[in-house]
């Protein structure tokens, strides 16, 4: 059985975007099973159904307006360098309201719905490929992997939804008595449910560098600072999730075939600049390409 796996990653999701498509439309992989985490949970759904250019236009288009209707974010550029900071009038707003977070990402949920259609839903859940999402229950504090065989359209476009919410800048999700947030917190790289699920050769698509390549800029304000540390722990987190996805694939002989970006891409994957995530996107296929012939050859006696 072949799964492909999506860590999550923001808006770094274009670049595993171009390497999923590689590897569908150019070395012909087939999955039988799809896990996704936060921005993997988006791309997933499509990619299943082979819909690459649908999926590329829904990610080279989105902006912070289509994903957030109440942004707590300022995007500054200085000498071509995005550089975040807080929007003290939302985030004021949102305490007043007594809200527990900065802000509110109902516009992503509706983005979901809109394209991903009722009738695709349908065909992904009648077909033999399976598609899994991951989101944390933060009132339990454990991962759940949400798979699309057990649920209805509405219920499982939520899930999706709640598996990108990177809270506490995005929403906070109750539903059946607990509270939700992003599925990264708990398993952004879910290798290890894939090889529970059956997978013997998978697909890993992380969207960090193999190894840190320079030293990371801390924030110069204290809201810059909290997405600092949310990263930092995230990158421990990752780490983890390798680590015991490598040596649940070794115990049952699973191959693993890991595509790291080559580059950091950003410092902030909160930030979703349309220009920049079609550089990604084709920056991912040529990567997956480099990376299969530099394979093909090593085959080669």
């Amino acid at each position: 059985m072949r799964a492909l796996v999506i860590s999550g990653g923001g808006s770094k999701g274009a670049f595993a975007g171009g390497v999923a498509q590689y590897l569908i439309q150019e070395n012909k992989h087939e999955y039988d099973l799809l896990l996704g985490t936060s921005t993997g949970s988006l791309l997933i759904p499509h990619l299943a159904l082979g819909n690459v250019e649908k999926i590329y236009g829904i990610y080279t288009s989105v902006d912070m307006d289509k994903i957030f209707n109440v942004n707590p974010f300022v995007i500054k550029n200085k000498n071509g360098i995005e550089t975040v900071s807080i929007n003290h009038y939302n985030v004021i707003r949102q305490f007043l309201k007594k809200k527990r977070t900065f802000g509110e990402s109902q516009r992503l949920r509706k983005y979901i719905r809109d394209n991903f259609s009722l009738s695709e839903f349908n065909q992904l859940k009648s077909s033999k490929c399976n598609i899994v999402v991951t989101v944390t229950n933060l009132s339990k504090n454990e991962v759940e992997y949400k798979c699309i065989r057990d649920f209805e359209y509405d219920e499982f476009c939520d899930w999706i939804w709640i598996s990108c919410n990177y809270i506490p800048f995005m929403s906070l999700v109750e539903k059946n008595g607990s509270e939700y947030g992003d599925g990264g917190f708990s398993s952004l790289v879910p290798i290890r449910e894939a090889i529970q699920r059956g997978a013997t050769e998978i697909d890993v698509v992380i969207l960090e560098t193999e190894v840190q390549t320079a030293p990371r800029v801390i924030g110069k304000n204290p809201f810059s600072l909290m997405v600092d540390l949310f990263a930092t722990l995230l990158d421990q987190v990752e780490k983890h999730d390798i680590t015991i996805g490598k040596l649940a694939a070794n115990n049952k002989n699973v191959k693993l075939n890991m595509y790291y970006t080559p580059v950091q891409l950003t410092n902030n994957a909160l930030i979703f600049n349309k220009t920049q995530m079609k550089q990604w996107w084709h920056q991912g296929y040529e990567y997956a390409q480099n990376k299969s012939e530099i394979m093909s050859e090593v085959k080669e006696p």
